[in-house]
């Protein structure tokens, strides 16, 4: 039902291609006076999470997941936590295993579906006293998010609300092969170069596990790195096999609290599958937007404020 097709994002009138809305963010944004307080926390296999706090001592918490190969250093998660604390909200920012400035434990490491993880960090915080918990999830992470909700369906906390994604690859096969093609080559190897590193880091660990870690530089594309590491890592056949289970597209429809999944439709990233129109139309909880641009995750605003961060507070204050 919630299809939300008037979106009253406008972008700055210099930053209007898809490529520089994506880039500029990453390259000159800066958000000052986000300080966090860091938490440990163990994971039931061993390993361990970095979460990060920003905390007023509020009664209600906004949980944020980053991007692939993000961390909550990342300017898109800091604007959005100061303009969630300036709105009276603590905010809980987690980093995926390996993205919080250590190696993870344990030979595998997070991926883009890796669903418990996030489970584990909600159950850690509905321990603590807050009667209000909302779910904002970055691309990857906001994949992470709606795959949750659904999975969990009706069977959430009561305290979980809401929740709001943005950018979000639905179709993780069909964003693997758009970020193969040549435009956006600089995105490919942007992100491995960084998984490559990881790689390199526990390349001892792989061995004894079987995996091949020769020539790793050759790996040019998602489908050989998820084929040759993160299928094997995790307990998958194969890439395909990943890609399908771990989809937020295939769970949306089970999601049952309000959630708000903004897109760009010139996002470079994302394919028509990853704009869940049927879905949206079929799920009452489930609101799509689709601004005309935007790129991935940049959003910015003729006064160069980031959009995404006024929408999130628009969608949760019109949902209470």
């Amino acid at each position: 039902m919630p299809i939300l097709t008037e979106s009253l994002y406008r972008p700055h009138p210099f930053l209007k291609n898809a490529h520089i809305q994506t880039i500029y963010p990453a390259l000159f944004r800066r958000v000052k006076g986000v300080r966090y307080s860091r938490e440990k926390l163990e994971t039931p296999d061993g390993d361990f999470l970095d979460l990060d706090w920003s905390t007023l001592r509020s009664k209600k918490l906004a949980l944020i997941s980053h991007g692939l190969e993000g961390s909550t250093d990342q300017p898109y998660v800091k604007g959005m936590v100061k303009s969630l604390n300036e709105n009276g909200w603590d905010v809980l920012a987690w980093n995926f295993r390996g993205c919080g400035g250590r190696p993870s434990r344990q030979i595998h490491s997070y991926h883009s579906g890796k669903s418990e993880d996030l489970d584990h960090v909600v159950e850690h915080v509905l321990r603590k006293n807050y009667k209000s918990i909302t779910l904002i999830g970055f691309s990857v992470g906001g994949n992470i998010t709606l795959k949750y909700l659904g999975e969990k369906g009706e069977g959430l906390d009561p305290r979980l609300e809401s929740s709001v994604t943005f950018s979000v690859p639905c179709n993780l096969k069909s964003t693997s092969y758009k970020l193969a093609t040549l435009e956006n080559r600089i995105y490919m190897e942007w992100f491995l170069i960084s998984l490559r590193k990881k790689v390199k880091q526990k390349e001892n660990e792989m061995k004894l596990f079987g995996i091949n870690t020769k020539k790793t530089y050759l790996i040019s594309t998602f489908e050989e790195f998820d084929n040759r590491f993160t299928a094997p890592l995790n307990g998958f056949e194969d890439a395909d096999d990943y890609w399908k289970k771990s989809s937020s597209l295939y769970y949306l429809s089970e999601i049952k609290i309000p959630s708000l999944l903004v897109s760009a439709l010139d996002d470079p990233f994302l394919t028509p599958d990853c704009f869940p129109v049927e879905e949206a139309k079929n799920n009452e909880f489930l609101f799509l937007e689709t601004p005309s641009c935007g790129g991935h995750v940049g959003f910015v605003s003729p006064n160069l404020n980031y959009w995404a961060e006024e929408r999130a507070i628009s969608f949760l204050s019109d949902i209470k």
